[in-house]
């Protein structure tokens, strides 16, 4: 029990909630003894190669419960795919705990996958307040936020001060100091994540929310998508690839790919997540040194990310939900978290650590991040959120491609989206 001392009464305290409701909920639910054993816990690539290092930290000190690390495919779209495998396997699946992206805690919590929690299994107040809500379906908890993510407007700082600019604040800014400052450096405009997949529903779900609109209501109740606001902000994006400040070859980026690109010189703005400024002033990055990092812009100023993440479940077949629940426990710890950050580059759901002087002068994008996230909005939620996902992708790629107009495309996602199942 060494590393509960270490991470002090806190972490004390969400063990026994953690250890005790989810093996009541075992019992309850299933029948199933809430022991202790070993564990499986499964999740998409791991690019920086930091959590293998993390669990090998548990594994020492638990012997009886070592974790053996399972990573799927880097692409979200075939982690979900093999995660819904392995769960509609029921007891003969192979994983106890999922690290699921934040907006896949609704659809396996209504499909019965993941198990229910107590809403005093998070301790709210230590957390950034709305990545909690990501772990939540119908007013109730189903999971305990592991990582928290906005996205930023990444730029090129040696080139503005050059022009004499502040960074963009608004979408004209924006447009303007692409479509004129970009050519005189023989840079490419703006970009994002706009290849037809989940990063191009992020893409599409911050134009329109930084516009004011919404795309569903009521837990995937409503659709809400036809408005003159969620028309803006398509129009926005399908006017960049129209008058050239977005390129075209960007319909084929995903979040690596744009990232290479700045980081290679060949844009001076890029909508990405905090990882690509990591990566892209590291020691020996042909643009170290001379790039910053700020909110999204929107039509009138700052606009609205999409509050990306991942969240820790328990798998309703998991044979040991008592050692399932002491992991995460162990995983959303402070000190554990400050490594999630320093080793993995991946925002950490804790606040403290945000306000930390040591961790600002290493990641000078804190603050701006913390804004962003405390600002998010989380993707439209809705138990069927990958047929969600695919229709927003298809059509505002269409959109982008001028294939269809943003006016007839927003009419299109309304009656598309009117036609998936609630339930």
């Amino acid at each position: 029990m060494r590393w509960i001392h270490a991470a002090g009464r806190g972490l004390l305290v969400l063990v026994v909630i953690l250890t005790g409701h989810v093996a009541a909920g075992a019992r309850a639910d299933e029948g199933a003894a809430g022991g202790r054993g070993p564990l499986t816990l499964a999740t998409a690539g791991d690019l920086t190669g930091y959590l293998g290092p993390l669990l090998e930290g548990w594994n020492r000190r638990h012997p009886a419960e070592r974790v053996t690390l399972v990573e799927l495919p880097d692409s979200a779209d075939e982690t979900h795919a093999q995660m819904i495998t392995d769960l509609r396997d029921g007891d003969r699946g192979r994983f106890d705990i999922l690290n699921i992206d934040v907006n896949w805690t609704s659809e396996f919590a209504a499909a019965g996958w993941i198990r229910r929690l107590p809403r005093d299994a998070v301790p709210k107040q230590a957390f950034l307040s709305p990545v909690v809500d990501t772990a939540t379906y119908e007013g109730q908890l189903y999971a305990v936020p592991y990582v928290t993510n906005a996205g930023l407007l990444l730029y090129r700082k040696d080139i503005l001060a050059k022009e004499g600019l502040p960074p963009p604040r608004t979408w004209a800014e924006l447009e303007r100091d692409a479509k004129t400052i970009a050519p005189k450096y023989g840079l490419d405009g703006y970009a994002g994540q706009f290849l037809p997949y989940e990063g191009l529903t992020v893409n599409a779900a911050e134009a329109v929310y930084s516009a004011g609109g919404t795309i569903l209501g009521d837990e995937g109740e409503r659709v809400t998508v036809n408005s003159a606001a969620a028309r803006e902000g398509i129009e926005f994006l399908a006017r960049g690839v129209r008058e050239g400040w977005i390129p075209k070859r960007a319909l084929t980026y995903k979040e690596e790919e744009s990232k290479q690109a700045f980081q290679d010189g060949r844009l001076l703005f890029l909508r990405n997540w905090p990882y690509a400024y990591v990566v892209a002033s590291a020691k020996g990055s042909p643009v170290a040194g001379k790039i910053g990092a700020v909110p999204l812009p929107g039509p009138d100023g700052p606009g609205t990310s999409v509050l990306g993440g991942s969240n820790l479940a328990v798998s309703t077949h998991s044979r040991y939900p008592e050692s399932a629940a002491r992991l995460i426990a162990y995983l959303t710890s402070e000190p554990v978290q400050r490594q999630v950050l320093t080793r993995g580059a991946l925002p950490p759901v804790r606040a403290a650590l945000y306000e930390d002087p040591e961790l600002i002068r290493q990641f000078p994008y804190l603050p701006t991040l913390r804004a962003s996230v405390v600002t998010a909005e989380p993707r439209p939620k809705s138990p069927r959120y990958d047929q969600v996902s695919l229709v927003v992708q298809a059509v505002v790629h269409d959109a982008m491609t001028g294939r269809e107009t943003p006016e007839a495309a927003v009419r299109r996602l309304a009656r598309e989206l009117a036609t998936i199942p609630r339930r």
